[in-house]
Order: structure tokens, then C-alpha cells, then sequence
């Protein structure tokens, strides 16, 4: 190798570097800023009533059942805003299109064993069927299709933080509560115990894309925008459950 080539290859290696360095500092600053917008999500999931109740041991039956039938009218819309937010990924963001185009395959059916849980307990799924969304579902739904339906909706990931972080660390805890409190079969709270794994693999699978460069300081503050408004429609969801 000649001085001059030997030369543009540490040339290379340094810009590499500084540009490994510059995403790494953006997706730590990203992690502890979206860090923060979970604590906020906490904080106000510990004032949700039915919530509260689960809690404290005097959640009922009917809470229960309320809970999945508010649940299952959002829940069915899930596979297809991911569908809509893969649509409107370009070429050049091919590796989110495709995350989404994944995510969206795994997550069409899930609505069904919502359901199965539900007519378990007892309820009707002609009922449930027949259901509409609550307020919060309302506004939920309505966000993330309209954002889904941006070009290169990369905010999104802030959405999925939320979403499969509920899942991931929060779906288990409550559905080991029901059947503490309630005295609950396996196959009545299939729905939450299922999302703890599958939502801490799609969990892992976002933080790679977190940190894998290809995120920009705009890009961040989108993820970061997304991820509050989603927290706060989430939790209204579940504070405006049948109204």
C-alpha cells in the first residue's frame, strides 16, 4: 500500500468513527429522553382507575371484561396503521419499510385471542363485535393513522416504544394480577401474558434501529413527539373506558 492510499484509509477509518461516535451520542440522548416520556406514562397509569383497583385488589369481573372490550375496538386497528405507516416508507428508508412490513404480518391476528379471552370470561362476541371505540381509542386510532399516512413516518418508533413497551413490562404484571385477584384461568388472560414476549422481541428489534445510525437529530425529535402523544392518548384510553 503506497503512502497516499495508506493515507485515505485512515482518512476513512477517522470519518467512520465520527460518525459511529455521532450516532451513538444521538441515540443515547434519544434513550434518556424517551426514558423520560415512560415515567411520565407510569406516573399517570398509576392514576387510572381500573388500574388503581387492580392495584389495591378490588378490581372485578366486570372490570376485566370492560377492559378487553375497550381493548379489542383499538387493537383491531393495530396491522393496519403498520400496514399504512409501510406504504408511505420510500426506498430510501427500505429498512423500516420492511420492519413495518414484518410487524404488521405479526401483529393482524392478535385481535383474535383478545377475543378468544373475552368470550372465556364469559362475554358475547357478537357484543364485543358490535363495539365502538372510547373516546381515547377515538383519538388514539385517529393519530396514528393520520401519522402513519406522513411520508417517511419515522416518529412512529416512538409510538411502537410506547405501545411494546406496555407489553413488554407492564401486560404480564397485569394479567398475574387478574388472576391473582380474580382467580383467572390461563386462557382467559392469554391476550396480556402473549404480549410480554412478543412485545419484548419487537421491543429489541426497535432499539437495534435506535441504534443502528440511522437516525438523525430531527428524526429524534419526531420519535421523541410521538412517543408523548401516543403516552397521553394511550392512557386515555384506558381512563375512558365504555364512554
Amino acid at each position: 500500500m503506497t503512502h497516499a492510499e495508506t493515507t485515505v484509509t485512515a482518512q476513512i477509518g477517522t470519518e467512520r468513527d465520527t460518525d459511529l461516535d455521532a450516532a451513538t451520542a444521538v441515540a443515547r440522548s434519544l434513550f434518556e429522553r424517551l426514558a423520560d416520556v415512560w415515567v411520565e406514562l407510569e406516573e399517570r397509569l398509576d392514576q387510572v382507575p381500573i388500574l388503581r383497583r387492580l392495584a389495591d385488589g378490588t378490581v372485578t369481573l366486570h372490570d376485566y371484561e370492560r377492559l378487553l372490550f375497550n381493548l379489542r375496538q383499538q387493537v383491531v386497528d393495530g396491522s393496519p396503521w403498520i400496514s399504512r405507516a409501510a406504504s408511505s416508507f420510500d426506498i430510501a428508508h427500505f429498512e423500516l419499510r420492511a420492519a413495518a412490513i414484518r410487524h404488521a404480518e405479526e401483529e393482524h391476528r392478535d385481535y383474535l385471542m383478545l377475543e378468544r379471552d373475552y368470550v372465556a370470561i364469559g362475554g358475547s362476541l357478537d357484543e364485543l363485535r358490535r363495539g365502538r371505540k372510547n373516546i381515547g381509542s377515538e383519538a388514539l386510532s385517529g393519530y396514528m393513522f393520520h401519522y402513519a399516512g406522513r411520508p417517511n413516518p419515522v416518529g412512529l418508533l416512538g409510538a411502537m416504544f410506547i405501545i411494546e413497551g406496555l407489553g413488554a413490562k407492564r401486560a404480564a404484571g397485569w394479567a398475574a394480577r387478574f388472576q391473582e385477584v380474580l382467580g383467572l384461568a390461563d386462557n382467559q388472560v392469554h391476550f396480556l401474558r402473549y404480549h410480554q414476549e412478543a412485545d419484548a422481541e419487537h421491543t429489541g428489534d426497535m432499539e437495534a434501529i435506535l441504534t443502528s445510525g440511522i437516525i438523525a437529530d430531527a428524526d429524534a425529535d419526531e420519535i421523541v413527539r410521538c412517543a408523548q402523544v401516543v403516552a397521553r392518548l394511550y392512557a386515555l384510553q384506558l381512563e375512558e373506558l365504555d364512554r
